[in-house]
């Protein structure tokens, strides 16, 4: 049995986990199915961190327990760089619904500040850290950005896979859903760096730079979703302080007027 086959529950409806991202929400029939882990992959200034703080945003606003690890830059640094939401409010953070964790900490207090390349039993040492962590904090919805540069550290595909399988398992176990953020260049042909993580995660969302009549539009697109039916269409996608905004794309490359964003 396949990693596609682990996951798949037959005839069964899944509980979702409403993104909070209207536009996001209806290409997915209602939200993501709870407990998936899903890679939002895509190259620089796509808007993968934006929309993936938006989901935990929303979810935090809705009284569940969300976390983001930040792997390669501080978080206060990335919070300031944010689009500054209209719906966000700083009592979110006090109040511990939303929590911010430095990957380069949870590193340091395992040794594996210095190393260029972890073990299989540091791998292990690092996914209990992380799921300690979502057990003690009730996390319901995790953000990693990036699991690249984590699958940097560990270097061979067995090591990844292994990460991966291990990592999504656990988080799943805890009823935790999570975006996994992949960097790839804008020529890259797959959807994340190593080819493995593509293969494992239960969804793809595909966040793109398309060059339009002199503009550089934004572009989101679900390539897969286990536990849903789903639209593949490609949407144009649009950072707001009202969150994130989606308008479907026409075959000619414009956009219907119509659209679907996040909740203010």
């Amino acid at each position: 049995m396949d990693e596609e086959e682990l996951s798949i529950t037959p005839n069964k409806e899944r509980e979702r986990c409403v993104t909070g991202i209207d536009g996001l929400d209806t290409i997915l029939n209602g939200g993501i199915p709870r407990g998936n882990s899903v890679l939002i992959t895509g190259s620089c200034g796509t808007g993968k961190t934006t929309l993936s703080l938006e989901y935990l945003v929303h979810g935090a606003l809705e009284e569940e327990n969300c976390l983001f690890i930040s792997v390669t830059e501080a978080s206060d640094k990335m919070l300031n760089n944010v689009v500054p939401y209209d719906f966000f409010d700083e009592s979110l953070i006090e109040e511990g619904y939303l929590s911010f964790v430095d990957m380069p900490e949870i590193y340091e207090e395992l040794g594996l500040l210095e190393k260029s390349e972890f073990s299989f039993k540091e791998i292990n040492e690092l996914i209990e850290k992380i799921e300690n962590i979502v057990v003690e904090r009730d996390i319901k919805r995790l953000v990693i950005d990036s699991v690249t540069s984590v699958c940097f550290q560990l270097k061979s595909e067995e090591k990844i896979r292994d990460f991966m399988l291990r990592l999504m398992k656990t988080l799943s176990s805890h009823d935790c859903t999570s975006l996994l953020v992949s960097e790839i260049s804008p020529e890259e042909p797959r959807y994340s760096q190593y080819g493995v993580e593509e293969a494992i995660a239960d969804g793809i969302i595909m966040m793109g730079n398309l060059e339009r009549h002199g503009d550089l539009l934004r572009t989101l697109q679900v390539v897969k979703m286990r536990g849903t039916d789903h639209s593949r269409a490609k949407y144009v996608l649009d950072l707001t302080s009202v969150g994130v905004l989606l308008v479907p794309m026409l075959k000619g490359g414009s956009a219907e007027p119509e659209t679907g964003g996040g909740k203010a």
